[in-house]
């Protein structure tokens, strides 16, 4: 079996289902659904946590959220993804097609989509920096686009997605059109979208176990890089990766 024929089936399945135009709404769609069972099952943690000592050893300073608070978020999160999110993806999808974009028939082999999400994913780290350093200098800035983020001092899972509309939009607008600039297979969109999400539940959980990502990859900064900015409210301003932050000093620790 070749390695494009892994990844085959799966763009056959969402094109014939739901059509090459849906492929941006598909993604957004599957990417909320994982950011939800993702911190759904943190939300399990915390609640275990108190009777089961392993996991409290790996928990971040910070009080267990509460289902109530838990679901409150949720339902924040759950509108602003209808009203705003889910619209932008579907026009991104009827753009694309309209100009002859996201035609492919043959879906890329598995080292092709791995290599365009890490791009994808480098790209948008870069992109992420720059505006949140610059919304963090500026006061009005912050206020309107970024200060709801920063309500949750102690973040869990969920709150990877708890911001201001705009911001919602914006990086959701980001994260499509660093995959565009890369070039990106409609199902490489997909997975990056995914891996998106994941690396940003990773970042907002607020536990520090040994297998996380950035235990076994210096290079990303994980859950304590991310909480330090919270809890701070200034530096560590990339999403995943620490590099740029070294660079220009702007790293910073608990």
């Amino acid at each position: 079996m070749s390695d494009t024929s892994l990844l085959q089936p799966v763009w056959d399945g969402i094109r014939e289902r739901f059509g090459v135009r849906a492929a941006p709404l598909w993604g957004a769609c599957a990417a909320f659904l994982a950011h939800v069972l993702l911190s759904t099952l943190f939300l399990g943690l915390d609640a275990l946590g108190p009777r089961v000592p392993w996991i409290s050893r790996y928990k971040m300073p910070g009080k267990p959220v509460s289902a109530r608070v838990w679901l409150r978020c949720l339902a924040r999160i759950s509108w602003k993804y209808a009203l705003c999110v889910l619209p932008l993806s579907a026009c991104t999808g009827y753009v694309l097609t309209r100009f002859g974009f996201s035609q492919e028939e043959r879906a890329p082999s598995l080292f092709v989509a791995g290599l365009e999400c890490l791009l994808s994913l480098l790209v948008f780290d870069t992109c992420f920096f720059v505006v949140h350093f610059t919304v963090h200098r500026n006061p009005w800035l912050f206020k309107i686009f970024h200060q709801s983020h920063h309500m949750n001092m102690h973040p869990f899972a969920l709150t990877a997605l708890d911001s201001s509309m705009v911001e919602l939009v914006s990086q959701q607008a980001l994260a499509m059109w660093s995959s565009m600039f890369v070039g990106c297979h409609p199902i490489s969109q997909i997975l990056f979208h995914l891996l998106n999400i994941c690396l940003a539940v990773e970042d907002h959980c607020g536990y520090n176990f040994p297998w996380a990502l950035h235990r076994i990859l210096p290079c990303f900064g994980g859950a304590p890089f991310h909480q330090a900015h919270h809890q701070r409210g200034t530096g560590n301003y990339a999403p995943y990766f620490t590099h740029w932050d070294l660079i220009f000093g702007t790293a910073i620790t608990t």
